[in-house]
C-alpha cells in the first residue's frame, strides 16, 4: 500500500532541506505547527520570522525582504493567503513582480472541521487573476517537494497550494517536474481526466472504474494551473474529444475555467467539471466532506460517461 503523506508536510521537509542549499527566508503568520514551517524555523530559526496573526503585514514583509535579493517564503492558511492578503500580494508582490513564493496550506474542502469560513474553494481563481503570478497544486509527497524547490528556481511570485489531508504517494524521486508541463500518467482513447491536486488519486481509481466497463480513460495530472499545458491539453482534447476536470476548488475560476480558456480557441471539445458547485463547504470530516461535494472517484467516472454520451 502506498504511504499517504499530507502535501503541507512534504513542504515543511522540502523548506528545511533545501534550506541547506539556498539563502531562503521563511515567514509565517502565527501557524508554524500547522504549515509545518516549524521544520525550517527548528534548523534555520536566524531566518525564520513569526510575523503574528497579521497575514497583509506578512506580505508586505515579505515583498520588503525580496527587494533585498532574498528567496522568501510566505506562510499561511490558504483562506488567510489568498483571501485576507489579496491586495498585498497584487499590489506589493505581484505588481513589482517579486520573488515571493506564498506557501498556501489548509486548501479546499478538505480542512473538514474548520467548515465554510476556512474551506478555501476559490484561491486559484483569485491567484489566476494576478499576472505573472505561477500556481503550482502538487498531487502527492514527492510533486510537492520538487515544486518547492522549482519554486525557489523560479524568478518570479509563486502560489503553491497545499492541503492539510494525506494523500497517496504515487511518484517516485525520479519524477521529473518542470513549472508548466502537465504529467500523462495513464493513456486512454475514450475520454480525458485532467485532475489537479487531491483529486489526481481520485482520477486514477476512477480510471480503474472505467476499464471495468471497457471505457478508455486517459488521465494527466495538472500541477501547474497558471501557465498551464495548452499543448499536451489541445492534444487530448483532438484524441480523445471528451475532457473531465477534477479539483478541489471551485469550478469557477479553477482547473475546469483554465482548461476551457486552453482549448476553446484551436480544439474544443465536451468538457464537464467536478468540483465545488458554486455553494459554500460545510464542516465535517474530510472524507466524508469531499464525498457530500461529489469529489470522488466514483463521481469522476459517472461524469466521464456523461462527457462520451456527449460526444456522440
Amino acid at each position: 500500500m502506498a504511504d499517504v503523506i499530507a502535501t503541507r508536510e512534504s513542504y515543511g521537509n522540502a523548506l528545511a532541506q533545501l534550506g541547506e542549499k539556498y539563502d531562503i527566508v521563511v515567514l509565517d503568520a502565527d501557524l508554524s505547527k500547522s504549515t509545518k514551517t516549524d521544520t525550517f524555523k527548528k534548523k534555520f530559526p536566524e531566518r525564520f520570522i513569526n510575523c503574528g496573526i497579521a497575514e497583509a503585514n506578512m506580505m508586505s514583509v515579505a515583498a520588503g525582504l525580496a527587494t533585498t535579493g532574498k528567496i522568501v517564503f510566505a506562510s499561511t492558511f490558504a483562506m488567510f493567503a489568498a483571501g485576507r492578503a489579496f491586495e498585498q500580494i497584487r499590489n506589493s508582490i505581484g505588481y513589482p513582480h517579486l520573488n515571493v513564493k506564498i506557501g498556501a496550506t489548509h486548501a479546499g474542502l478538505s480542512v473538514g472541521e474548520d467548515g465554510a469560513t476556512h474551506q478555501c474553494n476559490e484561491d486559484i481563481g483569485l491567484m489566476r487573476t494576478i499576472p505573472g503570478m505561477v500556481i503550482l497544486n502538487p498531487a502527492d509527497d514527492t510533486e510537492a517537494r520538487k515544486c518547492v524547490e522549482a519554486a525557489v528556481k523560479h524568478d518570479g511570485p509563486v502560489y503553491l497550494r497545499f492541503g492539510r489531508l494525506g494523500v497517496p504517494v504515487m511518484y517516485g524521486e525520479d519524477y521529473n517536474f518542470e513549472i508548466g508541463k502537465g504529467n500523462v500518467l495513464a493513456d486512454g482513447k475514450d475520454v480525458t481526466i485532467v485532475a489537479t491536486g487531491l483529486m489526481v488519486a481520485e482520477a486514477m481509481k476512477a480510471k480503474d472504474m472505467l476499464a471495468e466497463e471497457g471505457i478508455s480513460a486517459r488521465v494527466i495530472n495538472i500541477c501547474t494551473i497558471k501557465p498551464i499545458d495548452t499543448e499536451l491539453l489541445c492534444k487530448a482534447s483532438k484524441e480523445t474529444g471528451a475532457i473531465v476536470t477534477a479539483e478541489e476548488h471551485s469550478i469557477y475560476g479553477g482547473l475546469g475555467s483554465a482548461v476551457c480558456e486552453a482549448i476553446c480557441e484551436t480544439a474544443p471539445c465536451t468538457v464537464l467539471r467536478v468540483g465545488v458547485q458554486d455553494t459554500f463547504g460545510s464542516s465535517g470530516p474530510a472524507k466524508e466532506v469531499l464525498e457530500y461535494y461529489g469529489l470522488t472517484a466514483k463521481n469522476i467516472a459517472e461524469t466521464a460517461k456523461k462527457a462520451i454520451a456527449a460526444k456522440k
